[in-house]
């Protein structure tokens, strides 16, 4: 499958989940040129085409495509710049991640061991304003290790190494944030121990074929 219809194919699942509505969010990926594919700008992610998907250079230049590039592009060149490793950026606003963001608090804390090893700390990127150079200031602190990302009362950002990858881990990080406010509603959640942390990172690699980074422990 071609790097556009995998982008096509992605938007279409994150609006079918409900990650967006209207013209919300943007998704991009990596090509083997180094320019980068990117949803255009003022288009519902369930009627995105191969012909609403922009490709630009790492400064933001419109190499093809008629349309206006998405507004929060800078979100993903950002990505791009400091992490060779990102080949695909997932911004959206689903409900449950974006409702812990307007609470102000990251998920920096382990509950699930499958999210402390797939996604590890979920930082609070600090509100800035959307569409400017804030925003990718505001993830300056966590760029370099965090695979997922909260924006203060503005939604989600999630890196990968493939679209799938990128996305899976925005259906993680809704899935997570659904379990966790369902849970502090109904009493005090259980947080992994450190022991448990330690006895889950000592077979992570041989069991579940995943090296932790332990910055993003």
């Amino acid at each position: 499958m071609s790097s556009k219809k995998k982008l096509v194919e992605i938007c279409h699942k994150v609006y079918e989940k409900g990650f967006v509505a209207a013209y919300d969010g943007n998704i991009s990926c990596r090509t083997e040129d180094n320019t980068f594919l990117i949803t255009r700008s003022g288009i519902c992610k369930g009627d995105v085409t191969e012909k609403d998907i922009i490709e630009i250079d790492s400064d933001g230049k419109i190499l093809k495509g008629k349309s206006k590039i998405s507004t929060e592009h800078k979100i993903h060149l950002y990505a791009y710049k400091n992490r060779s490793d990102v080949k695909a950026v997932v911004h959206c606003h689903p409900v449950y991640a974006t409702a812990i963001a307007l609470l102000g608090k990251g998920l920096t804390e382990h509950y699930l061991p499958e999210v402390m090893l797939t996604l590890g700390k979920i930082p609070l990127c600090k509100y800035s304003t959307p569409s400017t150079d804030e925003v990718p200031k505001s993830m300056e602190p966590y760029i370099h290790y965090s695979r997922a990302m909260l924006l203060e009362n503005h939604g989600a950002v999630t890196l990968g190494k493939t679209l799938d990858d990128a996305y899976y881990k925005m259906e993680k990080l809704e899935h997570y944030s659904k379990i966790l406010l369902f849970a502090k509603l109904s009493g005090l959640p259980r947080k992994l121990s450190k022991k448990n942390i330690n006895d889950i990172l000592k077979i992570s690699e041989i069991t579940y074929g995943i090296k932790p980074d332990k910055r993003n422990i």
